[in-house]
């Protein structure tokens, strides 16, 4: 058999290797190379449907927990009534509600699972205040000192070499835990209940629990607004070629 003929079946042969890959989809283009890839505004629904609700009130949380109630590091901690004004600006300010305030409540248990079948109570406070939601829950801020070793880079001034050392680290932790609960103002019924948590760290040197205290609010002002309005957030999908 002659060179050319060698050369013809061996082209032969890569074309139909060539056409076997090309129907098992080897060496086809990947999805991305075959349609468009966009971010997309996408619609969440609020906690809570909020149909027909305009007002809420807004009472006095249980406070479970509160490290730093005398004093923490010179600075006084009202867990309470800061969260109180926090969350109520907060609602103020991302929703389209009216919110007013019960600064003090006679609750007749300090226990939140027989609050919450406790509908004639719930019901006489959205009597009173007039109010189509109740928002109330619990509060547990705890402040943890806590210390450590970590592994550091320094650079050898004598030979100008790059080591790890072990270095001793002191941190000050600040966990808020929230449980949220929103009742109807007119029948008393538990339409939403959730806990929220955050933990934050700080040097203990500088550490504040105000400061750490609203930073952990910061960080759950997403969830608690969405509890009460719709939200959008940002998905990417593909939208392939015909």
């Amino acid at each position: 058999m002659s060179r050319r003929a060698d050369r013809n079946i061996a082209r032969e042969l890569l074309g139909a290797l060539f056409c076997l890959g090309l129907c098992l989809g080897i060496g086809s283009p990947p999805v991305e190379a075959q349609g468009v890839r966009v971010t997309l505004e996408l619609p969440v629904r609020a906690g809570i449907d909020m149909q027909g609700r305009e007002t809420l009130v807004a009472t006095p949380f249980i406070v479970v927990r509160q490290e730093g109630d005398n004093a923490f590091r010179g600075r006084n901690v009202d867990v309470q009534k800061d969260f109180q004004r926090y969350v109520n600006k907060l609602l103020r300010r991302d929703t389209d509600l009216e919110v007013e305030t019960l600064d003090a409540l006679d609750y007749p248990t300090y226990d939140l699972e027989m609050l919450a079948d406790d509908r004639g109570f719930w019901a006489a406070v959205g009597e009173r205040s007039g109010a189509d939601l109740i928002l109330t829950g619990s509060l547990d801020f705890d402040v943890r000192d806590r210390s450590g070793y970590r592994l550091e880079e320094y650079v050898s001034p004598f030979d100008g070499r790059t080591y790890y050392r072990q270095v001793l680290v002191e941190e000050t932790g600040f966990e808020f835990d929230i449980l949220m609960q929103v009742y109807d103002g007119r029948s008393g019924e538990l339409l939403f209940d959730d806990n929220f948590k955050d933990f934050k760290t700080m040097d203990t040197n500088v550490a504040d629990p105000v400061a750490g205290m609203f930073q952990n609010l910061r960080a759950l002002e997403d969830r608690i607004v969405g509890v009460f309005a719709q939200k959008t957030i940002e998905a990417t999908r593909v939208l392939f070629r015909n």
